[in-house]
């Protein structure tokens, strides 16, 4: 499992898109992850056949641990002759291939993962795997040592080494897991040595743990364990006897906190318990941008262009932060600096399958009106495609979400880690409103403006509140303010 780009620490397999036996070229696709926030597609760094998928869909990987395995023709290493790719040919039946072709090539430096190069060689523990009728393969990658690496294999590895490892085999040791999952099931009461692992090299998950301390689902669990265990399992019986994602009984149902939904709660949490949130709310008439947005759509500048109340609320907020510059900063707690930003990334928030994304516009100030709404566009229809890519939800500075599509007149919004300030949007209902002295029925919406009271004062605060709403209540100060 590569390292992204984005230094998470684990991801979750959401589909393998080839099987054991399919064969794969260089930059194709095999599956698709989703890390804490978004959905990656992973690519393949070389020719061959798929020979094992390690792990099956739903489980949570750490970085690091081999996902696939794949028998390679001519291009096990790089720097293997021609004439040292026969022998790997040859040995494309056997189960230890693959493993021992990752496992001999790291060694001599670089060498390609599923993306990019160099993903942290020394992040597992490498353990002897089983072996067949050969360990041939341990000869591309370093040819004078082709005779040590053949004679421990099939002799000093018997299938019984994983239970051994997890304390279910004679001489069994402490059961193998991480501190945090040690600690996960002492809190839930769960004996490590009675958890049938599910892990690489016998280590136990915290799916298992989970699993074991499930009321209902435990013994279902159990059943399948002694096929599951061996490291060398295909990848169609890991995938019968994978762990239940969700655990329910007649009362009540468990679903396993992950993915988006992990790092929402985190980020959430980290955020109201770290920046003192302050809201402030401001309720307005907005029916002369209603009739802009009207106008726009039958207009021919931005004919093609989607044009909606978020585009033109959105122009109003970079037209704010133009005049109030202050709100656009975020608080350095290491340096005990503000950190002005003289450019906006601008976060819209999204609901997705998923969960909530908040990809952002780069440099949004710089755009003009039809750029802005083409922006947007994408940004929307990508995130609910679940394509968004890590990159494009790193970096923003201010953010808009749009609770009135749900209904909802205005919230308290939660400032999104790294910002300073959040505007919530409220549904735009026809209500009684006094215009020119007289009671009409005018359109009305609501924002919520919440802001971290550590940089930005109340002043402030209002200031950029009442400026938002005074354009939207006047859009052509979107051209006089500008």
């Amino acid at each position: 499992m590569p390292d992204v780009g984005e230094g998470l620490t684990e991801a979750e397999i959401l589909k393998w898109y080839v099987q054991p036996g399919d064969t794969v070229e260089d930059g194709q696709v095999v599956c698709e992850v989703e890390t804490a926030k978004a959905a990656v597609e992973l690519p393949i760094p070389f020719d061959g056949t798929v020979h094992e998928l390690r792990f099956p869909e739903g489980t949570t990987v750490d970085v690091g641990q081999v996902i696939i395995s794949v028998n390679v023709g001519g291009g096990a290493a790089p720097e293997a002759p021609a004439a040292e790719a026969a022998p790997v040919v040859q040995a494309a039946a056997p189960a230890p291939v693959a493993p021992a072709v990752e496992e001999e090539a790291e060694p001599q430096g670089r060498t390609p993962v599923l993306v990019g190069y160099g993903v942290a060689a020394s992040s597992t523990k490498r353990r002897p795997r089983k072996a067949g009728q050969g360990a041939v393969p341990a000869a591309p990658a370093a040819p004078a040592q082709a005779a040590p690496a053949v004679v421990p294999v099939p002799v000093a590895v018997p299938v019984s080494v994983p239970e051994q490892l997890n304390g279910h085999g004679p001489g069994a040791g402490r059961p193998l897991a991480k501190p945090p999952v040690r600690k996960l099931a002492k809190d839930l009461g769960v004996d490590l040595a009675t958890v049938t692992p599910t892990g690489p090299d016998g280590i136990i998950t915290r799916e298992d743990v989970h699993a074991a301390a499930a009321p209902a689902p435990a013994p279902a669990v159990e059943a399948p364990a002694p096929v599951a265990e061996p490291a060398a399992v295909p990848a169609a019986a890991q995938a019968v006897q994978a762990a239940p994602a969700v655990s329910t009984d007649a009362r009540e149902t468990r679903v396993p906190v992950k993915g988006v939904r992990k790092a929402t709660a985190a980020a959430m949490v980290g955020s109201a318990f770290t920046a003192p949130h302050v809201t402030e709310f401001v309720t307005f008439d907005i029916t002369r941008t209603m009739k802009l947005v009207e106008e726009l759509k039958s207009g021919t500048d931005m004919a093609g262009l989607r044009v909606n109340p978020l585009l033109l609320i959105a122009k109003a907020v970079l037209v704010a932060v133009r005049r109030n510059p202050e709100i656009n900063a975020a608080w350095d707690e290491a340096a005990q600096e503000i950190v002005l930003k003289h450019y906006v990334n601008l976060g819209i928030a999204a609901a997705t399958p998923r969960g909530l994304l908040v990809p952002n516009i780069k440099d949004a100030h710089a755009q003009t009106l039809p750029e802005l709404s083409a922006s947007l566009s994408e940004l929307i229809s990508t995130a609910r495609d679940g394509k968004t890519t890590p990159a494009a939800m790193q970096g923003g500075t201010f953010t808009i979400t749009n609770v009135g599509v749900f209904g909802v007149d205005t919230g308290t919004p939660i400032l999104n880690p790294g910002e300073s300030a959040i505007l919530a949007v409220g549904a735009i209902k026809l209500q009684p409103w006094v215009h020119k002295g007289k009671v009409k029925p005018r359109q009305v919406t609501t924002l919520a403006l919440s802001f971290d009271h550590r940089l930005v004062d109340g002043e402030l605060g209002s200031k950029f509140l009442a400026d938002v709403a005074a354009i939207l209540e006047q859009p052509k100060r979107l051209i006089s303010w500008a």
